[in-house]
């Protein structure tokens, strides 16, 4: 059985408070949350640095078609901890979760890091996501491999995407989706030979 990964957005500070937003898969393991953030990177940075993280859940794509096109300025709230931690969320967040560091799997290139739950609060009713906004997200993960994938491969991928959004985007997804859309055809635009 594959290793189920959950889409969710990461925030989290520097240690002079520097807000840094990341898309990012999470993998739920024996009540910690797992993340396996690449090397070099501000989260990982940010994290072993403040032992802090939060997970944010959400359904405005914009913020994950966002991060991944250059787009990383996101309203943001502070948190409420309960140790007097120094932590945002995201504004949109249906709900959240302060985490802290309880263990480091260090790797080369991907070290995991496992985090326990310090406190967590509902903000709105989170109704699901549509398939407009599931293609968003599945969009943004094609965008951040742009380097790593076929040509082929991303074209026949957006292509099947582009049948969701046609059928149930609205404004936000719509403009989510084209800010995909600049991001592959830049890639393309710099590097013809391999996109």
């Amino acid at each position: 059985m594959s290793e189920r990964i959950f889409e969710t957005v990461v925030t989290t500070c520097s240690p002079e408070g520097a807000v840094h937003i990341a898309p990012m898969g999470v993998r739920y393991a024996e009540g910690a949350v797992v993340l396996k953030p690449f090397r070099p990177s501000h989260t990982l940075d940010n994290i072993l640095s403040t032992r802090r993280a939060v997970l944010n859940v959400l359904t405005d794509v914009r913020v994950f078609a966002g991060c991944v096109t250059g787009r990383r300025s996101w309203p943001t709230v502070p948190v409420n901890a309960p140790d007097g931690t120094v932590a945002v969320r995201l504004a949109c967040a249906h709900s959240h979760v302060l985490l802290q560091l309880a263990e480091v799997q260090d790797d080369a290139q991907r070290p995991v890091l496992r985090l326990v739950r310090m406190h967590e609060a509902q903000h709105s009713f989170f109704a699901g996501f549509n398939r407009a906004q599931a293609a968003v997200i599945e969009g943004a993960v094609l965008v951040s491999r742009l380097h790593l994938l076929p040509r082929e491969k991303v074209e026949t991928e957006l292509g099947y995407l582009r049948i969701a959004i046609a059928k149930t985007a609205g404004p936000e997804e719509l403009e989510a989706w084209g800010w995909l859309q600049e991001a592959v055809a830049l890639h393309r635009a710099l590097a013809p030979e391999a996109a």
